[in-house]
């Protein structure tokens, strides 16, 4: 779409290049930005050109930076020891896009953007994903994804404020996962996105995005029993109604595919 509003646009190579002049938005992949009139803005500043290794691997676990395209992410080689590798795909695989969005859209733009079906929220919030987030003034913060996403297209961050990348901790890349995604329509949005994880520790987590405005994230010292499960699951908030879902489908789904996956991760 052409942007008749937007009357400057600039690369940033430098953190400099960050502070925002009066109705400058930032953009990185763009596939949003320029699906629908931007009438706020007139000036875009491109973080493609900022130079941030797409990913990046240590000890400490994975960095994956906001510019990282969701191709980049999806097609990552297998690490040693990483048993939640196919939880990067799987995620990818939620996104109702083509492979020409893949090679464009980024993580962080996703991450971003919020929406309850963001298919690199579903990734961050099943594996402890933290948001590194550079301010305005220099400085930097870190918040779990899960608490960044405060709604559906609404988020925590300020004003000025730039996603730098989102860091999943090794202890979550070495856990066992498991993955459901259900639509109504074959090729349609999800309606809802269930995650499980079992760290080496014994620890649980699960996750349900798409289902509900905002992630909800289930933690247990242990592998729960079904009957505890459902009932976190069908109490949790948010679920909603739209055209792609009533509340109380979403509602049942998330607890019978959460299920499957406490079975898979029991096995």
């Amino acid at each position: 779409m052409d942007l008749n509003t937007i009357t400057g646009y600039r690369y940033a190579r430098s953190r400099s290049d960050l502070l925002l002049g009066d109705a400058e938005r930032f953009v990185a992949g763009g596939t949003w930005m320029f699906s629908e009139p931007q009438l706020e803005a007139t000036g875009l500043v491109d973080l493609s050109t900022m130079g941030w290794p797409a990913l990046e691997a240590s000890d400490d676990g994975l960095r994956i930076a906001a510019t990282c395209t969701i191709a980049e992410l999806a097609e990552m080689p297998e690490h040693e020891g990483w048993a939640a590798h196919p939880l990067f795909f799987q995620c990818a695989t939620a996104l109702l896009a083509s492979f020409k969005i893949w090679n464009v859209a980024t993580v962080g733009g996703n991450v971003c953007r919020s929406f309850a079906a963001g298919s690199m929220v579903s990734l961050a919030v099943a594996l402890d994903g933290a948001a590194l987030v550079w301010t305005p003034d220099g400085g930097e913060y870190r918040m779990p994804v899960e608490r960044l996403v405060t709604g559906n297209g609404t988020n925590s961050l300020a004003p000025g404020e730039v996603l730098r990348a989102v860091d999943i901790p090794a202890h979550a890349l070495r856990a066992r996962t498991g993955y459901r995604k259900i639509a109504l329509a074959e090729l349609g949005r999800s309606g809802a996105v269930l995650t499980g994880r079992i760290d080496e520790d014994g620890r649980a987590v699960f996750g349900i995005t798409a289902a509900t405005w905002r992630p909800t994230v289930l933690r247990y010292p242990e592998l729960p029993d079904a009957a505890t499960l459902r009932s976190d699951a069908a109490s949790a908030d948010d679920y909603y109604t739209d055209p792609l879902g009533t509340e109380d489908w979403r509602r049942e789904v998330s607890c019978v595919l959460l299920e499957e996956i406490r079975q898979e991760l029991a096995a």
